[in-house]
């Protein structure tokens, strides 16, 4: 699935109401916190909050360290103390990814050239976001020379993990069931359609899929860009239009 597993994780770990209590006084007192500390904030046994503070430190909550919380230097091992990652924590479903939409458009207002409206700039670093990124799956699995069918399916594994839900609805045609980017398409949806085709598109090059395509076909609930052979016939809307939602 193409749902981000570690906030999954991370979020299963709160169905404790004993664990939640501790990531909240944690994350209250805004400093390392011995388990001992814990221990007689929350009234239980040291062994107990230790088995929830290192629960809560392998879903990627809290971190751990020996240090003494006091800084005063003692004779023996030092204390393991425990304070939160500090990295944002969210699961959706449909997954979305507004922030690598973020980042593109971000980029592209920094990185704008004198010859180029905003738009061309965000279909620019859009491109290239896609063709970095297929370029570092070409360099990991050195797939060779790829034609359609073998360039859709190494296609279906990348985007995948970046939840667009990837669907092969024939050998040479690959739809997207989800937008990473909805909401926002539906406010902007002939911006945010074409950043997400040419970064795909991008994508196909970099993986040096040359035998594919990334098009414009909007359906309902679903990602406004289908991948397909050069020569497939289109299936949905006709190419060009923008997204319907």
């Amino acid at each position: 699935m193409g749902l981000d597993h570690a906030s999954l994780t991370s979020l299963a770990a709160f169905g404790d109401a004993t664990r939640r209590r501790m990531f909240e006084l944690i994350r209250h007192e805004r400093r390392p916190i011995t388990r001992e500390e814990v221990a007689d904030s929350l009234g239980i046994s040291r062994k107990l909050a230790a088995f929830h503070l290192d629960k809560l430190v392998a879903a990627g909550l809290l971190q751990a360290r020996y240090e003494s919380p006091t800084g005063i230097r003692k004779v023996g091992r030092k204390p393991k103390v425990y304070e939160p990652t500090g990295e944002a924590i969210s699961v959706s479903i449909p997954e979305r990814r507004h922030g690598m939409l973020a980042d593109i458009l971000t980029e592209a207002v920094l990185t704008e050239r004198d010859d180029e409206s905003a738009r061309d700039a965000a279909l620019r670093v859009a491109y290239a976001r896609g063709e970095a990124l297929g370029g570092a799956e070409r360099e990991r699995v050195h797939p060779g020379r790829l034609g359609a069918e073998r360039g859709l399916g190494l296609a279906a594994e990348t985007l995948e993990e970046f939840g667009f839900e990837p669907e092969r609805a024939a050998p040479t045609l690959l739809r997207l069931r989800n937008c990473p980017f909805h909401p926002v398409a539906a406010k902007a949806p002939e911006l945010v359609c074409a950043v997400n085709q040419a970064f795909l598109a991008g994508y196909l090059r970099g993986l040096g899929s040359d035998k594919t395509t990334a098009v414009l076909a909007p359906r309902p609930g679903a990602c406004c860009v289908e991948l397909r052979a050069e020569h497939t016939p289109g299936s949905g809307p006709e190419e060009g239009t923008a997204c319907e939602r």
